[in-house]
Formats: C-alpha cells, sequence, structure tokens
C-alpha cells in the first residue's frame, strides 16, 4: 500500500494516501484524495474528496470539507461532509456541522448545530433542518461551575 503512495495510485481508490502523526503541527490548508488520517495538531483547512480520519490524538481548530468525516480527537470549527460525520466516544467537537447523515456514539461530545442536508445535492427545494446540540455530560459539566 505505502509503494502506492509514491506511484500515485491511490487516487479515489479508497487506499490509504497519507497521514500526519504526534508531534506535527500545522498550519494552513490540506488537499487530500483517498483516506488519510490526522493524529497532529491543525489550524485551518482540510479537503478531502474521500475519508478523513481524525484520530484520538488529532486537535484540529478550522474547517473540514469532505466526503466522509470521522473525529475521534478534538475539533472546534465547521464540518461539511457530503456523505457522512462520525463522531466516536472520546470525540470532542465543537462547532457547525452540515451533513445528510450525522452519527454520535455514546460517550462523544458535541456542543454546536448540526445542518442536516438532503442526500441529493440536486434538491434545491428543501432547506436544510438546522438542529441545536449540547450533549447532556456537556450541560452537566457547566452547571456544576
Amino acid at each position: 500500500m505505502v509503494l502506492s503512495w509514491f506511484k500515485g495510485d491511490a487516487k479515489d481508490s479508497g487506499e490509504w494516501t497519507g497521514f500526519l502523526e504526534r508531534g506535527v503541527k500545522l498550519e494552513g490548508r490540506l488537499e487530500t484524495t483517498g483516506t488519510f488520517r490526522v493524529d497532529s495538531q491543525i489550524k485551518g483547512t482540510l479537503v478531502s474528496g474521500e475519508t478523513l480520519i481524525l484520530g484520538e490524538n488529532a486537535q484540529m481548530e478550522g474547517d473540514i470539507d469532505g466526503q466522509f468525516v470521522v473525529v475521534a480527537g478534538q475539533f472546534e470549527g465547521t464540518i461539511r461532509a457530503a456523505s457522512k460525520v462520525e463522531i466516536q466516544p472520546k470525540a470532542v467537537v465543537s462547532g457547525d456541522i452540515y451533513t445528510p447523515c450525522l452519527i454520535i456514539e455514546p460517550g462523544a461530545l458535541f456542543e454546536g448545530r448540526c445542518h442536516m442536508l438532503s442526500s441529493s445535492t440536486h434538491d434545491s427545494s428543501r432547506a436544510p433542518i438546522a438542529i441545536a446540540i449540547r450533549s447532556v455530560v456537556a450541560r452537566a459539566a457547566t452547571q456544576q461551575s
């Protein structure tokens, strides 16, 4: 699989195209195809043509534009996903999410607004539905303060 990165064979194939490990700090814009994993600190914009994974060690502030986005770390900003957003159990997400499908696993913290989009981008007759979401755990923490 790693050899395909150097040959350029991984475009739009769903294969891993890269990753950013712990200890890496990035500020700016990153565009990727295939499956890309981030376990680093990022401030800026990530654009993904396929699957983008923010691992448990990821700390991101900014915008994500992608197809399928998985968040297991910390994210603050705006996520736009054409297919689906999945927030895993240890994730902490704050901001706006625009997607036709949102999955929040038990244990995850999400505070923000979810804009449920039509799965058909051609259906402009339906306006997005905005849903304000604040997890019970987050509410209990603010009440104790």
